[in-house]
């Protein structure tokens, strides 16, 4: 068993941890699922972005539901303890969502790329197939960086029981081991940098030619339209890649995880409440859907 030390052991400070967190939860789980109705139900959003889009809503309500409930159980009952299985399925969710949200985030910007870049062979170059086989690969790659460093784990020994973290996580478990760590360290790091980097150079890649095509549109609404149409993916894009650089790529597990206790909790909580609210307000389709939602259903309370 492990003990889960949590955000703080304050119980007064662990209830507005606790609000905080469930209303975090809550809003970000409907904005998420919202998107993903609207999406589903409106056939003016059946194009490849709002089929990415779509995904990485699902994916950002698991992400946050692989971490945040669990925890908030713990401050609830009391009982902080879990047991080693589900502490590694915990992790193994938490990863396998997160790196799968990485590679989505690079096809996503190449779907900006092809939109922005090549409009006229949009539909023939991101048709139904290609955009599932894309999705798909995501998952694929998720899970491909998962299984070493995991698979490894599990035949660790551990000599300490508390993990200093509000969930589990591949550092605060590495610290609590008494077996020689190093090498799953190394590994851990190399598929995270191996993550970020492959993913960061094609997101890079992209929006260079985004940008140099931009720059030669001839007028001032032109170019404001083509920005619009990536400004929401570039904000997520920042908010992803800054938390990944503070939370993975470190020298050792055996260091201090303190700071990143605040980095987590803005990509388990923060993030996914934001990223419906970022692409509903800067996106004049999504938007226009939710005001037609609502009229519809206005209409039909006042019919029955």
């Amino acid at each position: 068993m492990f003990i889960i030390m949590g955000l703080t052991n304050d119980p007064q400070l662990e209830i507005l941890v606790f609000i905080f967190l469930f209303i975090t939860y809550m809003i970000s789980v409907i904005g998420n699922l919202t998107i993903i109705s609207l999406i589903l139900v409106d056939s003016h959003l059946k194009t490849a972005m709002y089929l990415f889009l779509q995904n990485f809503s699902f994916l950002e309500i698991s992400f946050t539901t692989a971490c945040v409930p669990t925890y908030l159980y713990m401050i609830s009952s009391g009982d902080k303890t879990i047991t080693i299985k589900s502490c590694f399925s915990q992790i193994f969710f938490i990863v396998l969502f997160g790196a799968t949200e990485f590679f989505l985030l690079a096809v996503m910007s190449y779907d900006c790329y092809v939109a922005i870049c090549k409009p006229l062979h949009y539909v023939t170059i991101m048709n139904n197939r290609v955009c599932w086989n894309l999705i798909l690969s995501c998952w694929v790659s998720g899970l491909l960086i998962i299984f070493p460093p995991l698979g490894l784990s599990l035949h660790l020994e551990f000599c300490d029981s508390d993990i200093d973290h509000f969930f589990c996580d591949a550092s605060p478990i590495l610290k609590n081991s008494c077996s020689d760590t190093w090498f799953i360290e190394q590994l851990v790091i190399v598929c995270a940098v191996l993550t970020c980097i492959m993913t960061l150079v094609c997101i890079v890649l992209s929006y260079i030619y985004i940008i140099r095509t931009i720059l030669r549109l001839p007028s001032a609404q032109q170019k404001k339209k083509a920005f619009s149409t990536c400004s929401s993916h570039m904000i997520v894009v920042s908010v992803t890649y800054g938390s990944c650089i503070f939370m993975y790529i470190k020298p050792s597990a055996k260091d201090e995880v303190a700071i990143n206790k605040a980095v987590s909790l803005l990509t388990t909580s923060v993030a996914p409440l934001l990223n419906p609210f970022i692409y509903t307000l800067r996106n004049t389709q999504v938007r226009q859907s939710f005001h037609d939602i609502l009229k519809r259903l206005a209409f039909l309370s006042k019919k029955y």
